[in-house]
């Protein structure tokens, strides 16, 4: 049954797909089944979120990221260990990079990964027109791998009798969801999940997946999960052999953006990795070779961040003492001298970037990039990308920085527009994208072997800009 696998898709964004998703891996869960949850697009919220809540293992699928290969490569790694796969698409079905493209869509996951597909469509307010949005999803492509229907917010007496009609066409009813505020999983601020709400979450969980137990046919999802076809084999990647260094990483209430995926490629280089809290700890872990700062929510705790001075300043001599260091989103807003907090007041940071940071009300260069050196500047790559070469990110952020760097180039992946980014310079490769590393691991790999250097006395300094 390892390669059971199902993909939970809908028409649009706002359709139930996280709430039915969630509610099934619950009730999955509460079976005893081993289950692996993935999450399409670059979203670190969800499966964030699926871990500490519900208590199930998930990561990342992103067709811009990985080609069809690396995308199945990924996912028989981390679910080789499960008994079944959920998958929950992103927006709409076939909404892709582009306005009229289906490229990196939920459907092109699908197809990928030969996965079963399961479509939640949002009935309310319809009852027969329902099936007029089904039957547009399944002949809007030849194959469009659609098996079954789950309807949110449809009342039992209107299933049943939309039931023998769902049939007719094909698909299997796999059952509904009835309408109610209880058992929505709503949206929250950028996904925050503080310890307290954890419980609270935990209970609608739990209370959702008892009502999926009733409303949905959950042995039927399993049976046609385990119809997936067995995925062609993969070529596994040649990785090099890198001596063991030890990486500080930020994890913590202000620092949690990581994709699975990179944490799983530093550790195969050789990255014995030590976690540890800038907002809790007074100082950095001893005997440390590199620093990674990940994306998350340093304006929520600018506050905390800033009177621990002992760590702030910590860095910024570890920095300008040559230390490695990688800095994402809100791990590079860190290293500025000024950030704002969410209430308008400026806070000291580490001071790495001799500027402040502040909010905007509106998201900044939103969506999937691809950096490459910008031929433009003296540092280009800093050395971690080499001319020529590329890596693929994406940005999402409402702040916006003094000094956002220019050594690198990133290019949206429909039309012309460009812009610079990122302070790349001997031991700091800093800025607002976060980087997807399996999309060029050599990147990561040179880090390590500069960390690996830094370790051996061969110490780099932060030059002038």
């Amino acid at each position: 049954m390892a390669d059971a696998r199902i993909l939970f898709a809908a028409p649009s964004s706002g359709s139930g797909k996280t709430t039915i998703t969630c509610g099934v891996l619950q009730a999955l869960k509460n079976r005893g089944k081993k289950v692996f949850s993935f999450k399409c697009g670059p979203d670190y919220i969800d499966p964030m979120f699926q871990e500490r809540v519900i208590g199930v293992p998930s990561g990342t699928l992103d067709l811009f990221f990985s080609e069809d290969w690396k995308l199945r490569s990924l996912f028989k790694r981390n679910a080789a260990e499960a008994e079944i796969s959920v998958i929950e698409g992103v927006m709409g079905y076939y909404d892709g990079l582009a306005a009229a493209a289906d490229e990196a869509s939920s459907y092109r996951v699908a197809e990928a990964l030969l996965a079963p597909v399961v479509l939640i469509v949002d009935a309310k307010g319809q009852s027969l027109s329902a099936l007029a949005t089904l039957k547009g999803f399944l002949s809007f492509r030849e194959d469009s791998r659609i098996r079954a229907v789950i309807f949110n917010r449809m009342s039992e007496h209107v299933y049943k009798a939309l039931k023998p009609e769902v049939e007719k066409m094909g698909l299997l009813p796999i059952g509904f969801l009835p309408k109610s505020e209880d058992l929505m999983i709503e949206s929250r601020h950028l996904g925050l999940v503080t310890p307290g709400e954890i419980e609270g979450l935990s209970e609608k969980l739990r209370s959702l997946a008892d009502t999926l137990e009733c409303t949905l046919d959950i042995d039927a999802l399993l049976r046609l999960a385990e119809e997936a076809a067995p995925l062609p084999a993969a070529p596994e990647p040649v990785l090099p052999k890198l001596p063991k260094v030890r990486i500080a990483a930020a994890r913590d209430e202000a620092f949690c953006f990581w994709y699975r995926d990179n944490l799983n490629l530093l550790a195969e280089l050789g990255a014995e990795l030590v976690f540890f809290s800038p907002v809790h700890d007074k100082g950095l872990p001893e005997d440390i070779r590199g620093l990674i700062l990940p994306g998350g929510y340093p304006e929520l705790y600018a506050k905390a961040l800033s009177e621990n001075t002992g760590m702030r300043e910590g860095i910024s001599h570890a920095l300008k003492n040559g230390l490695p260091c990688l800095a994402e989103c809100g791990g590079f807003l860190y290293l500025h001298r000024e950030l704002e907090d969410m209430d308008g007041r400026y806070w000291p940071m580490c001071g790495v970037i001799d500027a402040k940071a502040w909010k905007t009300s509106r998201l900044a260069r939103f969506g999937y990039i691809t950096l490459s050196p910008n031929a433009k500047r003296k540092e280009a790559g800093g050395g971690l990308l080499l001319p020529g070469e590329t890596i693929r990110a994406h940005e999402f952020h409402y702040y916006e920085s003094g000094d956002c760097g220019s050594a690198l180039l990133a290019k949206k992946p429909s039309g012309a527009r460009s812009w610079e980014c990122i302070h790349s310079r001997e031991n700091l490769f800093a800025g607002f994208p976060h980087l997807f590393y399996e999309s060029n691991p050599a990147f990561i790999e040179r880090f390590l072997r500069r960390c690996i250097e830094y370790g051996s006395g061969q110490r780099c300094t932060l030059p002038e800009e």
